[in-house]
């Protein structure tokens, strides 16, 4: 039971970060090409969608990739008391760590 409420504290800190990250660079690229015409959203709103948006592309990649190459994959996967798709969970962990390896990237290369 303490291992799955870990479990999820952490993803819900995961999540935390990754939004806030793409928040702060959203904000960046908003700077530069403000549009008047656009309609109002939040930064908030824009990086969750984005968050979602990019988990759900890696998710259908990752299900076109496994029915191409025939792998077998197990339908649910438990860690730590939560079952869930692995493809899932494995889209979801790289949606959420994409902002913060992109912005590792930008700071190594200054």
């Amino acid at each position: 039971m303490l291992g799955k409420m870990l479990l999820v504290m952490l993803m819900c800190s995961a999540v935390v970060l990754s939004v806030r990250q793409r928040i702060v660079l959203l904000k960046k690229r908003n700077a530069l090409d403000h549009m008047p015409d656009a309609p109002i959203s939040t930064f908030l709103s824009e990086a969750l969608a984005q968050l979602v948006g990019v988990a759900g592309g890696i998710y259908l990649s990752l299900i076109m990739l496994v029915s191409f190459l025939e792998l077998e994959v197990p339908s649910r996967a438990t860690v730590a008391g939560l079952t869930m798709q692995p493809l899932a969970l494995l889209s979801l962990t790289l949606a959420l760590l994409q902002p913060l390896i992109k912005t590792l990237l930008v700071q190594w290369r200054k």
